[in-house]
């Protein structure tokens, strides 16, 4: 079984910038995000039963989901909100498995947003590396990259486990709140770090 470290953070983190400088280092991506668009694309898996749960309305003329329609919905119903992740998340855990099996890098970065919320993907993980940034740069960072205004970005910021909960949960910690070649700095000490761990675990 691969070694398999458990990337995580908060909205607008950085996250996906880690996990890239992981992937080009070597190391095996699996990201749970990009397995739920996989999903929901138009043709996914998971797009009929969205329909069904949800209404013609949730998927959009092109076939997939309607990401920011869904969004809007179930961030303001916490009722609706869990009957789709009742939904998605057992075919994410599914995919996220078969992905990790087949991996042929020398460990695996699993990225879950919801890793320290989940008890499920904790045990999964052989450690657990937080990306982490104050408040503020994650709000600025959201807003330079979508089109989210700011109360719904302070809504999602609001709805994930708080900052110093993921610190607490962390084996490693990356600080993003700097310039991105800091960040490849960092990632590159933790690779080292990963391939010397997954060595002595065979």
């Amino acid at each position: 079984m691969a070694y398999v470290v458990g990337l995580t953070g908060g909205i607008g983190s950085g996250k996906s910038a880690a996990a890239d400088e992981f992937a080009r280092l070597g190391a095996t991506v699996v990201d749970t995000d990009a397995i739920a668009h996989d999903l929901t694309r138009a043709g996914g898996a998971a797009v009929a039963e969205v329909r069904r749960q949800f209404g013609d309305d949730a998927v959009g003329a092109d076939g997939a989901m309607d990401r920011a329609r869904m969004r809007a919905r179930v961030f303001g119903d916490a009722a609706l909100k869990k009957k789709l992740e009742q939904l998605l998340h057992p075919l994410i855990r599914a995919e996220s498995e078969r992905r990790i099996v087949c991996a042929d890098g020398p460990y695996v970065i699993h990225v879950v947003p919801l890793l320290v919320e989940s008890a499920d993907y904790r045990k999964r993980v052989a450690r657990v590396l937080v990306v982490d940034c104050p408040e503020d740069v994650q709000r600025t960072r959201v807003r330079q990259r979508s089109a989210l205004p700011g109360d719904e970005i302070q809504r999602i910021i609001a709805s994930q486990v708080p900052r110093q909960a993921r610190l607490a949960a962390a084996d490693d910690v990356i600080d993003n709140s700097g310039p991105l070649d800091a960040l490849h700095k960092q990632v590159r000490a933790l690779h080292e770090r990963y391939l010397h761990l997954a060595r002595a675990a065979e």
